[in-house]
C-alpha cells in the first residue's frame, strides 16, 4: 500500500516536471488566491496582536467596573428609571473589606457643576468626588500635595485643581500660589492643596466624596472599580463582587458589573468577522483555481488515454487510476499552494513597511501555524474536490477503446 502510495506521488511529480509551464499556468488561480490569503491571515493577525496591545495599554484587563443602571429600555426606547439604588461611600467600605482576594478599589462620581471662586466668580468645571487618592501615573502634581485618604475618611474640605482651572482662576499668577485659596463647590468651602497638571483641556477640580450628601450623588451616580492584584482573580473578584450586590440590594437590575477583557474580545469578534469576509472574498480566486486543476486533468486524461488503456489492461483495477489522479490533483493543488505561500510572505514583506510609513504606526505582520495549517489544509481540499471527477471519468475508461485511440 505504501509503494502504490509513493509511486502514484512519484508519478505525479513526473507529469508535472513533463508539463511544467503549463501546470504554472493552469495553477495561477490557487497561486494568487493562496497569496492573497496568507498576506490577509498575517495582516490581519498583525493587525489584531496591536489592537490587543493598545487595549491592554490605555485599560487594565485587572479591573472590574461597577455602574448603576440608571437608565432602562421601553420598546427601544431608553429612558430614565424614577428610582434606582448607588453604591455610597460606607457601602462601598463596606464592599471592599468583602474581598477575598488582594485587590485595590476606588470610587468615584464625575459631573459638570458651577464652581466659585473666593471673588463670587462663577466658573464652569468637571467636578469629581474621589473615595480614594487619584491613581498614580494620572497626573503631575505641581504645586502642593494630594489629598489623602485619611482626609477623605475625615471629610476635610480640601480640593486639587488641574492647571488649566489654575489659569482660568488667575493666568498671572503661579501654582503655587492657588495653594491655601478657597473655591466653593456644591455650597461647600474647600481649600486648594494641590495644582496638578492632568493634561485636560478643561477645568477639572477633585475633591473628597465624603463632603457629597447622597442626595448630590443620585443625579451622577457614583462608579466604582476593583482592581485585582493578579489579572486570574478577577473571574472570582466579580463573583463576589455581584454576590455582595445580590446580598444588599433588592434590585437585581440595578447594578452592571462588567471586566474590560470584553474590549479584548470584541477586537477579536471583529477582526474573526474581517477574516471570515475576507476569506470569502479570496476565496473566489482560490475556486477559480481549483477549475483551473481539474482543468489540467481533463486535459491530462486526454493526452493519456492510451496509456491509462495499457495501465488497465495489464491489472489495474478502478482503485489505482482514482488514486493516480487524485494524487496528481493533490500535487498540483500543493504546487501552486506552496508557490502562494512564498508570494504571500513576499507580498506582506514588501507591504509592510509601506503601510508603517504611511500610518506612522508601528504595524506588523504575524505568521502563525494557523496560517500554515490553512494553507496545507486547502491544497488538500481542493486537490480531493477538484480531482475527483477527472479521476472518475479516467476510472471509467474501456481499456480496450482507450488503446484503439492511439
Amino acid at each position: 500500500m505504501i509503494r502504490k502510495f509513493l509511486g502514484s506521488f512519484l508519478l505525479a511529480f513526473h507529469n508535472i516536471r513533463s508539463h511544467f509551464f503549463h501546470t504554472l499556468l493552469s495553477v495561477l488561480g490557487i497561486v494568487i488566491g493562496v497569496a492573497s490569503l496568507v498576506s490577509i491571515l498575517s495582516l490581519i493577525d498583525g493587525m489584531e496582536d496591536y489592537a490587543k496591545e493598545q487595549i491592554t495599554r490605555t485599560t487594565s484587563l485587572n479591573a472590574i467596573i461597577i455602574n448603576t443602571q440608571a437608565y432602562r429600555h421601553v420598546n427601544g426606547v431608553r429612558m430614565k428609571k424614577d428610582t434606582f439604588p448607588i453604591i455610597n461611600f460606607r457601602q462601598y467600605q463596606e464592599l471592599k473589606s468583602q474581598l477575598r482576594k488582594p485587590a485595590k478599589a476606588t470610587i468615584r462620581s464625575s459631573f459638570n457643576g458651577l464652581i466659585q471662586v473666593n471673588d463670587e466668580r462663577e466658573l464652569g468645571a468637571g467636578i469629581h468626588a474621589w473615595g480614594a487618592a487619584m491613581m498614580p501615573g494620572k497626573y503631575k502634581v505641581e504645586a502642593g500635595k494630594e489629598f489623602s485618604e485619611g482626609d477623605i475618611l475625615n471629610a476635610l474640605p480640601v480640593a486639587m485643581i488641574n492647571s488649566f482651572l489654575a489659569k482660568v482662576i488667575d493666568s498671572t499668577k503661579t501654582a503655587a500660589s492657588m495653594l491655601g485659596k478657597h473655591v466653593i463647590v456644591k455650597g461647600i468651602n474647600v481649600a486648594i492643596v494641590a495644582v496638578v497638571n492632568d493634561g485636560a483641556t478643561q477645568p477639572n477640580i477633585a475633591i473628597p466624596i465624603t463632603l457629597l450628601p447622597d442626595t448630590d450623588l443620585v443625579g451622577s451616580p457614583p462608579e466604582v472599580v476593583v482592581e485585582a492584584k493578579d489579572v486570574t482573580d478577577v473571574q472570582e473578584l466579580k463573583a463576589g463582587v455581584i454576590a455582595w450586590l445580590g446580598t444588599n440590594f433588592s434590585d437585581k437590575d440595578g447594578f452592571s458589573v462588567a471586566t474590560n477583557d470584553f474590549r479584548v474580545d470584541q477586537a477579536a469578534k471583529g477582526f474573526l468577522l474581517f477574516r471570515i469576509i475576507m476569506g470569502l472574498i479570496v476565496g473566489i480566486s482560490v475556486l477559480v483555481g481549483g477549475i483551473g486543476i481539474m482543468n489540467v486533468l481533463l486535459i491530462s486524461i486526454t493526452e493519456r488515454t492510451v496509456e491509462i488503456g495499457i495501465r488497465k489492461a495489464v491489472g489495474a483495477n478502478r482503485r489505482d487510476i482514482i488514486f493516480q489522479f487524485l494524487a496528481e490533483s493533490i500535487t498540483v493543488s500543493a504546487f501552486g499552494s506552496i508557490i502562494g505561500l512564498v508570494l504571500g510572505i513576499a507580498i506582506t514583506a514588501a507591504a509592510v513597511p509601506i503601510v508603517a510609513s504611511l500610518t506612522k504606526v508601528p504595524f506588523y505582520a504575524i505568521y502563525t501555524w494557523n496560517t500554515l495549517i490553512v494553507t496545507g489544509t486547502l491544497a488538500l481540499v481542493l486537490g480531493i474536490v477538484f480531482g475527483t471527477y477527472p479521476a472518475m471519468r479516467a476510472a471509467r475508461l474501456d481499456p480496450v477503446e482507450a488503446i484503439r485511440r492511439e
